[in-house]
């Protein structure tokens, strides 16, 4: 396939975004090597828990990023600059409110939470020290998910690739010096997090600050357009939470089925989340390219770059799965998994493989109709692929871990169904702000 002038557009959006996104599930999988090698299985175990719950909580959110993407895009394609702004700014205040919110009402719930996963003595409590400690992150958290849904719109993928990048390098370092040089166990590595993300959150702040100021926007929150924001996202919550479901389901099952099993799925999880990440970059230019073609009246366009986004999908899918299989030797020793957990986890690499062509398009039809404003459809959409994973999650668990990740792929192929035939009608094509 020829190299064209849109994709030139998509790969300048979605390689610094990859780049960006492949920065954020390296925070864990910085923590989970630190830890392995420090500290343990059990330690690894916890970390799990922890890292699902809060991945949880962050995903469940991530309507900052994707609503303030898509309505951004969208004002800036019909040349609302002003506009597209101020909507960024709403989307800021409203996700420091959140992360408020989530301290207040994480810290006390906790062990609860924890305790829901069926975990046990030494592994609960380092579980809940790390969950306790990472929500003191949430409000930077979730300032990071508005500001790099702000700069996407705006499609400045370069900015969140600088940001992600340094507060990796950053994340890295206080880790390693937090858990092996300190010996301050599994809360130096929460500790560590935590500061990263604050760091990453400031630098957001002011990149907005500056935009904004240069355009006349007010800084001062606007209680309307927090509301209009909060409403917007309504939709992407519900897909967003059925979407989690499917994990955190997948989780509790693996938890029950013992301290390895829950090791092993919940590196191969990281692994998995690294490359799920790694396709969602095209996602991301969908989100920005959908949202200003059609705020600018263009359907045409859309559905061309529609089409070649969905090739790339694939291909890329392809190539990852192939990269997996290739590098499944080495993976385990990675994370310093004793021998029990590394046969485990050799064992789900390679349905993590099979799978990554059908997650390269799943993944980009997402983002165009998120780019589009369908969020209503996709709300639906999650909620009726999640209840097909259901049954097959529960029959699973009598089949092991393998068994169990191989439901995942039926959850993949549900959606990759509803969300094809949906890019194929006209419904979602509406045009204008």
């Amino acid at each position: 396939m020829p190299i064209t002038a849109r994709d030139r557009e998509i790969l300048r959006l979605a390689v610094p975004a990859f780049g960006a996104l492949v920065a954020e599930p390296l925070f864990l999988l910085a923590d989970y090597a630190i830890v392995g090698h420090g500290l343990g299985t059990t330690a690894v175990g916890a970390l799990g828990v922890a890292g699902t719950v809060l991945a949880t909580l962050m995903n469940l959110c991530v309507f900052l990023a994707y609503g303030t993407t898509a309505s951004v895009a969208r004002q800036s394609g019909a040349g609302h600059h002003t506009r597209a702004i101020r909507s960024g700014v709403d989307g800021i205040w409203l996700a420091l409110a959140i992360g408020l919110v989530l301290i207040v009402a994480g810290w006390p719930l906790a062990p609860a939470i924890v305790e829901m996963f069926g975990t046990v003595g030494e592994q609960t409590g380092q579980a809940v020290t790390y969950l306790r400690i990472s929500l003191l992150g949430a409000p930077g958290m979730l300032v990071v998910l508005a500001g790099t849904g702000v700069l996407r719109g705006l499609r400045d993928t370069m900015t969140p690739l600088v940001v992600a990048v340094g507060s990796f390098a950053l994340n890295a370092a206080l880790n390693a010096w937090f858990v092996l040089g300190l010996g301050w166990g599994i809360a130096g590595s929460a500790w560590g997090t935590v500061l990263a993300q604050t760091a990453g959150a400031a630098v957001y702040l002011v990149v907005v600050a500056r935009g904004a100021l240069r355009l006349g926007t007010p800084l001062t929150p606007s209680l309307e357009g927090i509301r209009q924001a909060g409403t917007a996202g309504i939709a992407l919550l519900v897909r967003t939470a059925s979407m989690r479901v499917v994990i955190v389901v997948a989780t509790v099952i693996a938890a029950r089925m013992g301290e390895a099993e829950l090791a092993a799925y919940a590196l191969a999880t990281q692994v998995w989340t690294l490359l799920v990440f790694a396709l969602d970059a095209i996602a991301i230019a969908g989100q920005a390219i959908t949202g200003r073609s059609l705020g600018a009246g263009d359907v045409a366009a859309t559905r061309d770059a529609t089409r070649r986004m969905v090739r790339w999908g694939l291909w890329s899918g392809v190539v990852l799965g192939l990269l997996v299989v290739v590098s499944r030797p080495v993976l385990p020793g990675l994370f310093n998994a004793d021998p029990h957990v590394a046969g485990l986890l050799l064992d789900l690499l390679w349905p993590v493989a099979l799978f990554q062509p059908v997650c390269g398009i799943v993944f980009v039809l997402d983002g165009v109709l998120i780019g589009a404003g369908d969020q209503r459809y996709l709300a639906w959409q999650s909620v009726w692929t999640t209840l097909a994973y259901l049954p097959a999650a529960l029959l699973a668990a009598d089949f092991g871990v393998v068994a169990l990740w191989c439901a995942l792929g039926v959850w993949m192929l549900a959606r990759l169904i509803t969300l094809t035939r949906r890019a194929a009608g006209t419904a979602w094509l509406v045009t204008g702000v």
